[in-house]
């Protein structure tokens, strides 16, 4: 698979005097050093300098930048891609990750494989910044299967683990979209979103698991911090002549943990709030349900948000689906304010800092899908990612 990638200005690391010329060539440009260039950070109150990273050939969903730089995605599985996951090359290709054969379901003669050989249907992509690429699995695409996370070792290139999630962790109404790592618990928080088979997000929950042992618990499934707002439809292209009202309620969403490890964020797509809650309650077996559900706290008001991501000063960044941008939440203040935009950022989705500092997210276009377009398709290539600085130093894989 082909694509074209282009900067608006590119920095040189650890270069003197060197001058980048940008060019095309046979219709294409392709990817410079620059990816690896060191992101300043961006003066408070002010908008943040969007630049396109990389046009795709699909819809973007998740995203995730290795420490050693390695660029994963995957495709948004709302439009059944072929592909699953792929990962961007500096050469401006993209290849099938981790490798082709596990994209397909079946065998060259027919036979439909195990779960653990291939990939269903994957949003949430996190690497863990010990040389691996969790894969978060949700098992929903035809043929159904057990739904999973596949850990990638990045450096050898193999995998690493897989633990399953079954039938009373994920439930036949789940759809798991985005996760979150900490390794001082030994832990992974995933977010279910609650809209599986058709479903409204009433049975929306965090999933907890053991990334040890494998053990996995459903949580606070039904209470206020996971469920959607059902009086808060999403509203596409407010005050534009293309505004529509897309009526799909979505249960928690993004979720992110911050560098200390502490505060685990979330939050419903169609909600006005972020919560959090304490990651140690998070980890602790002993606590039961409706003692967690005391422990989670409003944290601030917000829009309807896709994506979560946190820089090293716990000011975290939303991906505002219906407006063609990424908000912020600083965190000396609490307060939503724009922080970077561009008329061609429909629907962004996942968003997550890489190991050169910048944020970067996608533009998946759903609201031209034929699904939210009154049966009109259209959505089309390029697919594009986006770079921006944040408010300060990155976390990567956040």
């Amino acid at each position: 698979m082909n694509l074209t990638t282009r900067f608006t200005h590119t920095i040189l690391p650890n270069s003197k005097n060197v001058r980048l010329l940008s060019f095309l060539v046979a219709g294409a440009l392709t990817l410079s050093s620059a990816a690896n260039a060191e992101a300043e950070t961006v003066a408070p109150e002010t908008m943040a300098k969007t630049e396109v990273y990389a046009e795709v050939d699909g819809a973007v969903g998740g995203i995730t930048y290795t420490q050693n730089k390695r660029f994963i995605f995957s495709y948004h599985p709302f439009f059944n891609p072929k592909v699953k996951v792929a990962e961007l090359l500096e050469n401006g290709q993209t290849i099938a990750f981790p490798n082709e054969e596990m994209q397909r379901a079946y065998t060259t003669d027919g036979q439909l494989k195990s779960s653990a050989e291939y990939l269903n249907w994957v949003l949430g992509v996190r690497a863990d910044g010990r040389g691996k690429v969790w894969l978060l699995d949700s098992g929903q695409a035809e043929p159904r299967t057990t739904p999973k996370l596949v850990a990638w070792d990045v450096v050898n290139d193999k995998l690493s683990k897989i633990i399953y999630l079954p039938e009373s962790i994920s439930i036949a109404e789940s759809q798991l979209n985005d996760l979150a790592i900490s390794h001082k618990y030994q832990r992974i928080v995933i977010a279910d979103e609650g809209i599986g088979q058709g479903s409204n997000g009433n049975k929306a929950a965090l999933v907890v698991v053991n990334t040890v042992t494998g053990a996995s618990r459903r949580i606070l499934q039904g209470t206020e911090s996971v469920l959607p707002d059902y009086s808060l439809p999403i509203i596409s292209d407010e005050g534009l002549p293309s505004q529509k009202q897309i009526d799909a309620f979505i249960g928690a969403d993004g979720i992110v943990l911050d560098n200390k490890e502490q505060w685990l964020y979330f939050a419903p797509l169609n909600k006005k709030y972020v919560y959090r809650i304490a990651m140690a309650d998070i980890a602790n077996d002993a606590l039961s349900d409706k003692q967690l559900a005391k422990r989670v706290q409003r944290y601030a008001e917000k829009p309807n948000n896709g994506g979560l991501s946190i820089d090293a000063d716990n000011n975290l960044y939303l991906t505002i689906v219906g407006g063609r941008k990424v908000g912020v939440i600083p965190a000396d203040t609490r307060e939503y304010r724009d922080y970077a935009e561009d008329k061609d950022m429909i629907w962004p989705d996942g968003v997550s800092i890489g190991p050169d500092g910048y944020l970067y997210t996608g533009a998946a276009q759903l609201p031209l899908s034929a699904a939210f377009n009154d049966g009109v398709a259209s959505n089309k290539a390029p697919y594009l990612i986006y770079r921006f600085k944040p408010l300060a130093e990155g976390v990567t894989g956040r």
